[in-house]
Protein backbone atom coordinates (compact mmCIF):
# COMPACT_ATOMS: atom_id res chain seq x y z
CA UNK A 1 0.00 0.00 0.00
CA UNK A 2 2.87 2.18 0.71
CA UNK A 3 3.11 2.81 -3.24
CA UNK A 4 -0.41 3.98 -3.07
CA UNK A 5 -0.28 6.61 -0.44
CA UNK A 6 2.87 8.30 -1.39
CA UNK A 7 3.21 12.09 -2.64
CA UNK A 8 2.18 11.83 -6.74
CA UNK A 9 1.28 7.80 -6.43
CA UNK A 10 2.20 6.03 -9.32
CA UNK A 11 2.37 4.31 -12.37
CA UNK A 12 1.55 0.79 -13.02
CA UNK A 13 1.46 -0.78 -16.32
CA UNK A 14 -0.38 -3.89 -17.72
CA UNK A 15 2.06 -6.40 -18.96
CA UNK A 16 0.79 -9.50 -21.42
CA UNK A 17 4.03 -12.30 -21.51
CA UNK A 18 7.20 -12.53 -19.90
CA UNK A 19 8.85 -10.44 -21.96
CA UNK A 20 6.88 -7.44 -21.62
CA UNK A 21 6.60 -7.66 -18.04
CA UNK A 22 10.83 -7.56 -18.25
CA UNK A 23 10.47 -4.57 -20.39
CA UNK A 24 8.17 -2.46 -17.74
CA UNK A 25 10.78 -3.63 -15.10
CA UNK A 26 14.13 -2.88 -16.83
CA UNK A 27 12.40 0.70 -17.49
CA UNK A 28 11.80 1.01 -13.79
CA UNK A 29 8.43 0.68 -13.06
CA UNK A 30 7.79 -0.37 -9.20
CA UNK A 31 5.10 -2.63 -9.62
CA UNK A 32 3.50 -4.19 -12.53
CA UNK A 33 -0.91 -5.79 -13.77
CA UNK A 34 -1.76 -8.16 -15.50
CA UNK A 35 -5.34 -7.66 -17.98
CA UNK A 36 -7.39 -9.78 -18.33
CA UNK A 37 -7.91 -8.57 -21.73
CA UNK A 38 -4.92 -8.51 -22.99
CA UNK A 39 -4.28 -12.08 -21.21
CA UNK A 40 -7.85 -13.14 -22.78
CA UNK A 41 -6.65 -11.94 -26.42
CA UNK A 42 -3.49 -14.23 -26.29
CA UNK A 43 -4.97 -16.86 -25.69
CA UNK A 44 -7.66 -16.24 -28.44
CA UNK A 45 -10.54 -15.56 -25.79
CA UNK A 46 -13.00 -12.73 -25.09
CA UNK A 47 -12.79 -11.04 -21.58
CA UNK A 48 -15.50 -10.51 -19.31
CA UNK A 49 -17.31 -13.59 -20.31
CA UNK A 50 -15.36 -16.41 -17.91
CA UNK A 51 -13.40 -17.82 -20.67
CA UNK A 52 -10.33 -17.51 -18.93
CA UNK A 53 -9.89 -19.91 -16.21
CA UNK A 54 -8.45 -18.27 -12.64
CA UNK A 55 -5.94 -21.12 -12.57
CA UNK A 56 -4.71 -19.45 -16.45
CA UNK A 57 -4.91 -16.31 -14.55
CA UNK A 58 -3.00 -16.99 -11.35
CA UNK A 59 -0.78 -18.91 -13.41
CA UNK A 60 0.31 -16.10 -15.88
CA UNK A 61 0.42 -13.65 -12.69
CA UNK A 62 2.92 -16.04 -11.06
CA UNK A 63 5.18 -15.74 -14.52
CA UNK A 64 4.96 -12.16 -14.22
CA UNK A 65 6.47 -11.61 -10.59
CA UNK A 66 8.68 -14.78 -10.86
CA UNK A 67 11.03 -13.02 -13.57
CA UNK A 68 10.57 -9.82 -13.01
CA UNK A 69 10.83 -9.93 -8.79
CA UNK A 70 8.27 -6.84 -9.33
CA UNK A 71 4.46 -6.70 -7.35
CA UNK A 72 2.51 -7.94 -9.09
CA UNK A 73 -1.57 -6.51 -9.32
CA UNK A 74 -3.61 -9.23 -10.83
CA UNK A 75 -6.91 -7.71 -12.48
CA UNK A 76 -9.62 -10.83 -11.98
CA UNK A 77 -12.41 -9.78 -13.22
CA UNK A 78 -15.53 -10.50 -11.20
CA UNK A 79 -13.34 -13.02 -8.77
CA UNK A 80 -13.97 -16.21 -10.47
CA UNK A 81 -16.79 -17.00 -8.59
CA UNK A 82 -20.85 -17.04 -8.54
CA UNK A 83 -20.71 -16.33 -4.91
CA UNK A 84 -19.25 -14.08 -2.36
CA UNK A 85 -17.35 -17.80 -1.15
CA UNK A 86 -15.74 -18.05 -4.33
CA UNK A 87 -14.35 -15.01 -4.33
CA UNK A 88 -13.18 -15.29 -1.39
CA UNK A 89 -11.30 -18.73 -2.18
CA UNK A 90 -9.93 -16.24 -5.09
CA UNK A 91 -8.41 -13.86 -3.47
CA UNK A 92 -6.64 -16.16 -0.75
CA UNK A 93 -5.16 -18.57 -4.24
CA UNK A 94 -3.90 -15.13 -4.83
CA UNK A 95 -2.73 -14.52 -2.10
CA UNK A 96 -0.56 -18.35 -1.68
CA UNK A 97 0.45 -17.29 -5.53
CA UNK A 98 2.49 -14.62 -4.35
CA UNK A 99 0.22 -11.78 -5.78
CA UNK A 100 0.40 -8.27 -4.06
CA UNK A 101 -2.22 -6.44 -5.32
CA UNK A 102 -6.40 -7.97 -6.85
CA UNK A 103 -8.99 -6.24 -8.36
CA UNK A 104 -12.52 -7.12 -8.05
CA UNK A 105 -14.89 -5.81 -10.64
CA UNK A 106 -18.83 -6.03 -9.98
CA UNK A 107 -19.39 -7.49 -13.71
CA UNK A 108 -21.42 -10.42 -13.78
CA UNK A 109 -20.16 -12.22 -16.95
CA UNK A 110 -23.99 -12.06 -18.37
CA UNK A 111 -24.33 -9.29 -21.44
CA UNK A 112 -27.87 -9.65 -20.68
CA UNK A 113 -27.02 -8.43 -17.35
CA UNK A 114 -23.33 -7.24 -16.67
CA UNK A 115 -23.67 -5.36 -13.58
CA UNK A 116 -24.50 -6.83 -10.40
CA UNK A 117 -26.60 -5.55 -8.19
CA UNK A 118 -25.70 -3.49 -5.71
CA UNK A 119 -25.58 -5.78 -2.86
CA UNK A 120 -24.70 -8.25 -4.27
CA UNK A 121 -21.61 -6.52 -5.32
CA UNK A 122 -20.70 -4.87 -1.85
CA UNK A 123 -21.06 -8.35 -0.04
CA UNK A 124 -18.58 -9.60 -2.74
CA UNK A 125 -16.16 -6.89 -1.87
CA UNK A 126 -16.49 -7.56 2.09
CA UNK A 127 -15.96 -11.60 1.11
CA UNK A 128 -12.66 -10.18 -1.21
CA UNK A 129 -11.50 -8.23 2.00
CA UNK A 130 -12.35 -10.64 4.74
CA UNK A 131 -10.17 -13.54 3.15
CA UNK A 132 -7.65 -11.00 1.89
CA UNK A 133 -6.56 -10.34 5.96
CA UNK A 134 -4.24 -7.61 4.93
CA UNK A 135 -2.47 -9.48 2.74
CA UNK A 136 -2.91 -8.36 -0.50
CA UNK A 137 -4.38 -4.99 -1.74
CA UNK A 138 -7.90 -5.77 -2.61
CA UNK A 139 -9.55 -2.96 -5.28
CA UNK A 140 -13.00 -2.94 -5.57
CA UNK A 141 -14.39 -1.81 -9.25
CA UNK A 142 -17.19 -0.87 -10.71
CA UNK A 143 -17.72 -1.07 -14.54
CA UNK A 144 -20.86 1.44 -14.90
CA UNK A 145 -19.24 3.00 -17.45
CA UNK A 146 -18.03 0.55 -20.04
CA UNK A 147 -21.10 -1.17 -19.48
CA UNK A 148 -23.46 1.17 -20.92
CA UNK A 149 -24.73 2.86 -17.19
CA UNK A 150 -23.24 6.30 -17.30
CA UNK A 151 -24.75 6.68 -13.58
CA UNK A 152 -22.09 8.85 -11.77
CA UNK A 153 -24.51 8.60 -8.15
CA UNK A 154 -24.48 4.85 -8.64
CA UNK A 155 -21.38 4.54 -9.15
CA UNK A 156 -19.93 6.81 -5.89
CA UNK A 157 -22.45 4.75 -4.18
CA UNK A 158 -21.30 1.51 -5.37
CA UNK A 159 -17.33 2.94 -4.47
CA UNK A 160 -18.12 4.50 -1.41
CA UNK A 161 -20.01 0.62 -0.37
CA UNK A 162 -16.75 -0.72 -1.80
CA UNK A 163 -14.74 1.37 0.83
CA UNK A 164 -16.54 0.81 3.46
CA UNK A 165 -16.45 -2.68 2.88
CA UNK A 166 -12.75 -2.26 3.58
CA UNK A 167 -11.55 -2.20 0.03
CA UNK A 168 -8.16 -0.37 -0.30
CA UNK A 169 -8.31 1.21 -3.57
CA UNK A 170 -11.22 1.86 -5.95
CA UNK A 171 -12.00 2.30 -9.39
CA UNK A 172 -14.71 2.72 -11.82
CA UNK A 173 -12.87 2.81 -15.57
CA UNK A 174 -13.65 5.59 -17.69
CA UNK A 175 -15.31 8.41 -15.94
CA UNK A 176 -16.85 10.41 -18.64
CA UNK A 177 -14.76 13.67 -18.16
CA UNK A 178 -12.45 15.30 -15.22
CA UNK A 179 -15.17 16.66 -13.03
CA UNK A 180 -16.27 13.32 -12.68
CA UNK A 181 -13.36 11.70 -11.73
CA UNK A 182 -12.48 14.55 -9.40
CA UNK A 183 -15.95 14.35 -7.87
CA UNK A 184 -15.36 10.52 -7.34
CA UNK A 185 -11.82 10.76 -5.97
CA UNK A 186 -13.31 13.77 -3.60
CA UNK A 187 -16.33 11.30 -2.84
CA UNK A 188 -14.51 8.34 -1.93
CA UNK A 189 -11.26 10.26 0.10
CA UNK A 190 -9.12 9.52 1.25
CA UNK A 191 -9.23 5.78 -0.31
CA UNK A 192 -6.87 5.94 -3.22
CA UNK A 193 -8.31 5.89 -7.10
CA UNK A 194 -7.10 4.04 -9.73
CA UNK A 195 -7.46 5.22 -13.21
CA UNK A 196 -7.56 3.58 -16.58
CA UNK A 197 -5.25 5.41 -18.48
CA UNK A 198 -7.69 9.38 -18.54
CA UNK A 199 -11.65 9.86 -18.23
CA UNK A 200 -13.47 8.90 -21.73
CA UNK A 201 -13.29 12.22 -23.11
CA UNK A 202 -9.49 12.80 -23.06
CA UNK A 203 -6.35 11.92 -22.35
CA UNK A 204 -4.63 13.46 -19.96
CA UNK A 205 -0.68 13.62 -18.55
CA UNK A 206 0.27 11.74 -15.38
CA UNK A 207 0.73 15.06 -13.85
CA UNK A 208 -2.73 16.19 -14.27
CA UNK A 209 -4.26 13.02 -13.08
CA UNK A 210 -2.09 13.34 -10.01
CA UNK A 211 -3.30 16.62 -9.95
CA UNK A 212 -6.52 15.58 -9.62
CA UNK A 213 -5.61 13.12 -6.73
CA UNK A 214 -5.49 9.98 -8.64
CA UNK A 215 -2.61 7.86 -6.66
CA UNK A 216 -2.61 4.78 -9.29
CA UNK A 217 -2.53 5.25 -13.29
CA UNK A 218 -3.17 1.76 -15.07
CA UNK A 219 -3.29 1.31 -18.78
CA UNK A 220 -4.84 -2.32 -19.36
CA UNK A 221 -4.73 -3.50 -22.32
CA UNK A 222 -3.03 -0.50 -24.78
CA UNK A 223 0.69 -1.63 -24.37
CA UNK A 224 -0.81 -4.89 -25.92
CA UNK A 225 -3.31 -2.91 -28.28
CA UNK A 226 0.00 -0.63 -29.25
CA UNK A 227 2.20 -3.91 -29.82
CA UNK A 228 -0.49 -5.68 -31.88
CA UNK A 229 -0.52 -2.07 -33.89
CA UNK A 230 2.91 -2.70 -34.86
CA UNK A 231 2.23 -6.23 -35.95
CA UNK A 232 -0.33 -5.07 -37.77
CA UNK A 233 1.19 -2.75 -39.91
CA UNK A 234 4.61 -4.98 -40.38
CA UNK A 235 1.63 -7.68 -41.41
CA UNK A 236 0.34 -4.85 -44.11
CA UNK A 237 4.12 -4.54 -45.33
CA UNK A 238 4.64 -7.85 -46.23
CA UNK A 239 1.76 -8.79 -47.97
CA UNK A 240 2.56 -5.54 -50.22
CA UNK A 241 5.94 -7.20 -50.48
CA UNK A 242 8.26 -5.26 -48.25
CA UNK A 243 10.34 -7.30 -46.10
CA UNK A 244 11.97 -4.39 -44.56
CA UNK A 245 9.41 -2.42 -43.10
CA UNK A 246 7.93 -6.04 -41.82
CA UNK A 247 10.80 -7.22 -39.93
CA UNK A 248 11.86 -3.80 -38.64
CA UNK A 249 11.75 -3.96 -35.07
CA UNK A 250 13.75 -5.01 -31.50
CA UNK A 251 16.64 -6.75 -31.45
CA UNK A 252 16.94 -10.67 -30.74
CA UNK A 253 19.51 -9.44 -28.81
CA UNK A 254 17.84 -6.81 -26.77
CA UNK A 255 15.23 -9.96 -26.09
CA UNK A 256 18.30 -12.35 -24.65
CA UNK A 257 19.30 -9.11 -23.13
CA UNK A 258 16.23 -8.96 -20.96
CA UNK A 259 15.67 -12.70 -20.74
CA UNK A 260 18.56 -13.22 -18.90
CA UNK A 261 18.03 -10.26 -16.31
CA UNK A 262 15.09 -12.36 -15.69
CA UNK A 263 14.78 -13.46 -11.75
CA UNK A 264 13.33 -16.82 -12.94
Amino acid sequence: MALHTRDGGFVMPNAWDGLSALMLADAGFEAIATSSAALAATLGRSDGRHEVTCGEHLEHARLLGRLTGLPVNGDFEDGYGDTPEDVAATVEAAVESGLAGIGIEDTSGNPDQPIRDFDEAVNRIRSAVEAAKGRIVVTGRTDNFIQGRPDLDDTVRRLTAFAEAGADVLYAPYPPDLDALVAIVTAVAPTPVNVLISPADKVLTVAELQKAGVKRISVGPALYTHAMEAVEQATKALVAGDLTAATTGISFERISDLLARSTN
